[in-house]
């Protein structure tokens, strides 16, 4: 690794998994009704830039999407292909999620 390369660069993202039931968030681009740029409050320290944010639904998958902005205990992911979660502005229930 050269020594000018930025050491707060996280060289293996992780995925953080929130269940779409319980995942409150602001929607802040959106697509025929379908959240595609995310904005979530953040209560896990272990989460950084680059790591993955997956919603899910049972199985299937709501949001697949890069954290890329992380500021002021809240995180913003992005989904511009494949979301299919409905838009929404609740940041106010309880989040339940794993980092895997």
């Amino acid at each position: 690794m050269p020594q000018n390369q930025n050491q707060n660069q996280n060289a293996n993202s992780q995925t953080l998994v929130i269940d779409a039931e319980e995942f409150a968030f602001e929607t802040l681009e959106q697509h025929n009704g379908v959240a595609t740029v995310v904005k979530f409050k953040l209560d896990n320290p272990g989460v950084r830039l680059g790591d993955v944010l997956l919603i899910l639904s049972g199985t299937d998958i709501q949001f697949h999407g890069f954290i890329g902005r992380i500021e002021d205990g809240y995180a913003i992911a992005a989904d511009r292909t494949g979301s299919t979660l409905s838009v929404n502005d609740n940041l106010n229930s309880n989040l339940s999620a794993a980092l895997i």
